[in-house]
């Protein structure tokens, strides 16, 4: 059985090109960037090459490109660093939907006596302005919002909280790990201080991301040894990783105005087919402001674990919710945060694209999607009665 891969927003295959131009540095040239001899000076040059590419796609200058491990690293590096640089405040603004990855950063600085503002959303998913203007202070080191939802796909203003955050002084650090590749990104024009990605989310391998830091921003490193990235990520170099991420840059770049209109079309081609299909379900988050790859669907009266048993068993890879919170069976904590209801809730999926998915791959999802929903609601007492469906959740969840 081949497999349908709808579960892009947790990662996406590697692009043959990009394995083709990392298999050099895997094999035959292996040297430490960092070595004076003419054979290290190769990787060094390869390494300068992908900064090059990675700055094109950020609309950066290449100085401000730092390579990490992944994007957790660079959310953790990009908070800890506007701290350090500003001890005297103690103070950071985020949401109450972004990746753990901030979050558990935040919840952690609690206990070391920093405050922090969880800014709430509604039910569409999106911040209130006011909100995050009333929360700011002369004590607010740092504002950390992401770009995009990773979830529903809901796309923030983030120039326009930009503004606000630069207004009062604090540093601006933006999670985009969903957001480059498929949205145009000018950092050169940008209120942003700091910015993450991700190179698995772009067709690089897994392993390997980076951090935007604006010319000029302070910033104390996460990791402390070598001189390696300008002194600010300590430890030898990834060089087959970042060659990856170099040329998965380049090829965003070049796919990203054809792909996503592609990617949009199809995804609206599934989200209304099914709609139309399927009585009793409904799009989660902001549908007018949100990412051309990701829909989030959801199913009254039915688990979301169950459909994705089902839809598994059809060879159909989606989600209901981060993968970085797979191992919970709590409901996503970014669904709850928009006050979804309870019947809708653990019914939940996410359906997230990329440049390869097909036609057809979306019309057999199409085709068995509401033989699942039927089959799961035939199996449930409750369908179309929110009370007794309710109760029979809280009796779930007493035990």
């Amino acid at each position: 059985m081949s497999v349908i891969y709808l579960d892009n927003n947790a990662t996406t295959k590697v692009d043959p090109q990009v394995l083709e131009a990392m298999m050099p540095y895997l094999t035959e040239y292996y040297a430490n960037p960092s070595s004076m001899h003419t054979f290290g000076g190769q990787l060094a040059k390869a390494v300068r090459t992908a900064r090059e590419q990675l700055a094109a796609l950020l609309g950066a200058d290449e100085s401000e490109i730092v390579f990490t491990s992944c994007g957790t690293e660079g959310d953790n590096a990009a908070i800890r660093a506007a701290l350090l640089a500003q001890p005297e405040k103690r103070h950071i603004i985020t949401t109450q939907v972004e990746h753990p990855a901030v979050l558990n950063v935040c919840k952690q600085l609690e206990t070391q006596g920093y405050s922090v503002t969880y800014l709430s959303v509604n039910s569409q998913g999106q911040l209130d302005l006011d909100e995050l203007e009333a929360s700011l202070t002369g004590n607010t080191a740092l504002v950390s919002i992401m770009y995009a939802n990773n979830e529903t796909g809901t796309v923030f203003p983030i120039e326009q909280i930009g503004l606000r955050v630069k207004e009062r002084g604090a540093l601006f650090h933006v999670d985009a790990v969903q957001a480059v590749g498929k949205l145009p990104l000018n950092m050169k024009t940008s209120t942003v201080d700091m910015l993450t990605m991700s190179g698995h989310k772009i067709h690089a391998p897994k392993g390997i991301g980076a951090l935007y830091v604006r010319r000029g921003v302070r910033f104390r490193p996460l990791l402390i040894g070598g001189h390696q990235e300008r002194g600010r990520r300590a430890g030898t170099e990834n060089v087959p990783g970042i060659v990856g991420l170099g040329k998965a840059a380049e090829l965003e770049l070049l796919h990203l105005e054809e792909a996503t209109k592609r990617e949009r079309q199809l995804r609206d081609r599934l989200e209304q087919t099914l709609l139309a299909k399927i009585p009793d379900c409904e799009v989660n988050g902001d549908v007018k402001n949100r990412l051309p790859n990701t829909t989030n669907i959801g199913f009254k009266y039915i688990e979301g674990e169950a459909i994705l048993l089902l839809l598994n068993k059809h060879g159909i890879c989606a989600s209901s919710g981060s993968a970085c919170t797979s191992g919970s069976l709590e409901p996503s904590h970014v669904l709850r945060a928009m006050g979804l209801p309870y019947t809708t809730l653990h019914g939940s999926i996410r359906f997230s694209l990329c440049r390869y998915t097909t036609d057809a791959e979306i019309d057999r999802v199409i085709e068995v999607m509401p033989e699942i929903v039927e089959r799961l609601r035939a199996l449930s007492p409750f369908k179309n009665d929110d009370a007794g469906w309710l109760q029979s959740q809280s009796l779930v969840n007493s035990h």
